[in-house]
């Protein structure tokens, strides 16, 4: 697999993209942390939903012919579980008062959980408590600070390699209380990239590692196993690929990953099949877009105001035009096919979803930076037909 072609570097400074542009140029050198080996892989990284629910839950999901899930990023509470803390109790309330066809049966966590390596003494204060009275599963997928090694201003030199915390949380052979939680068990995820497999969904999680990459250069492990997965998952469920580092960002600090994007491309073309939405997080806001292949649409969702960001100065910024101006959606990109459809740069949100045999709804929820009451309504909804990959009006 031919990687993006890295620039060469001169060690002095970031090339800003051009305004309305949503991928950043390849870096010229990347950070890669392999998974240490000291983890032993499964021969099978599938994990079926019904392995995990109970069987009244799940024959529920099947009567009533569609599957809800919530879906955030980027929640770690480093600097305070406030707005964490405040997320989780209106996901919370909106389980408690959803009627059985779609009532949340999981959070799908899109990585980041605990800032800012992943060390495993963190997980009490940043996810076991604030998730404490979250009443069903959470899976999950790592992300850089979920995998990262390096010291940040503040931060403690690292005690453990690499992703022990997440492993041990996340991806227990044998789920137990462990040490740091009496209320929620760990998680028996397979791997850090691993396949959720639900009756109307399959999700592909990727792991994107510390820079946005699936594989070191000149490795193609993950991508071999990402192609695969493509072609095994049934044209009757609706596919979903997950991964941090997100394809597009029209934020002015990150902007789209390249190296995730060419992988996700290269290996749509080799099996001959599209993820029917993609999601991502990393960049601390939301953002939806629809993507073009082939007449097809395609959304790609950035979602990752999940609670890191605690105050309204921790949001990602969008682009400004050249005359200061914010961006005005719908927004045609320097993409032809890319379009962003809508964003929410100042309030922190997360998503509850909806998948059946033929539709995905979506509903953005946001809560406020000052306690005030939160909006009942969505901040943003839509709907796709995934079964023919194109988008359906909300009437």
């Amino acid at each position: 697999m031919a990687k993006v072609t890295r620039p060469r570097g001169n060690n002095t400074h970031k090339v800003r993209r051009p305004f309305g542009d949503p991928v950043e140029a390849p870096k010229p050198h990347h950070r890669f942390i392999p998974i240490p080996g000291q983890f032993a892989k499964p021969a099978d990284l599938v994990l079926k939903l019904e392995s995990v629910l109970s069987k009244p839950v799940m024959d529920k999901i099947k009567q009533n012919n569609q599957l809800a899930f919530h879906l955030v990023g980027d929640t770690g509470g480093v600097n305070g579980t406030d707005i964490q803390d405040a997320l989780a109790n209106q996901m919370e309330k909106q389980i408690q008062q959803s009627g059985d066809a779609d009532k949340p049966a999981f959070f799908y966590h899109v990585g980041d959980v605990v800032y800012y390596n992943g060390i495993s003494e963190h997980y009490e204060e940043q996810f076991y408590d604030p998730y404490k009275y979250y009443p069903t599963y959470i899976f999950a997928i790592p992300g850089n600070h979920d995998c990262d090694t390096k010291v940040n201003t503040g931060d403690q030199p690292d005690t453990e390699p690499s992703l022990l915390g997440f492993m041990t949380n996340f991806c227990d052979p044998t789920p137990s209380y462990g040490p740091y939680s009496p209320y929620r068990k760990t998680m028996n995820q397979p791997w850090p990239y691993w396949v959720l497999d639900t009756p109307y969904a399959v999700f592909v999680g990727l792991f994107s590692n510390v820079d946005g990459s699936l594989d070191a250069d000149g490795d193609k492990t993950q991508f071999d196993w990402f192609v695969q997965q493509l072609k095994n998952a049934p044209k009757s469920k609706c596919l979903i690929v997950t991964m941090h580092h997100p394809p597009f960002s029209l934020d002015s600090v990150h902007g789209g990953y390249p190296a995730i994007l060419d992988d996700i491309d290269k290996a749509s073309q080799k099996a001959g099949r599209n993820p029917d939405i993609v999601f991502s997080g990393h960049v601390h806001n939301y953002q939806r877009f629809t993507r073009k292949i082939k007449g097809k649409s395609y959304p790609f969702i950035v979602t990752g105001a999940g609670g890191y960001a605690d105050k309204p100065g921790s949001m990602h910024r969008m682009q400004l035009d050249q005359n200061n101006d914010q961006i005005a959606t719908p927004f045609q990109t320097t993409r032809a096919d890319l379009v962003l459809n809508y964003y929410n740069q100042t309030n922190p949100g997360y998503l509850k979803m909806v998948v059946d045999k033929q539709f995905i709804h979506g509903a953005y929820y946001v809560i406020n930076f000052d306690g005030s009451k939160p909006p009942t309504s969505p901040d943003d909804e839509f709907k796709f037909d995934w079964k023919n990959n194109k988008p359906i009006p909300l009437v």
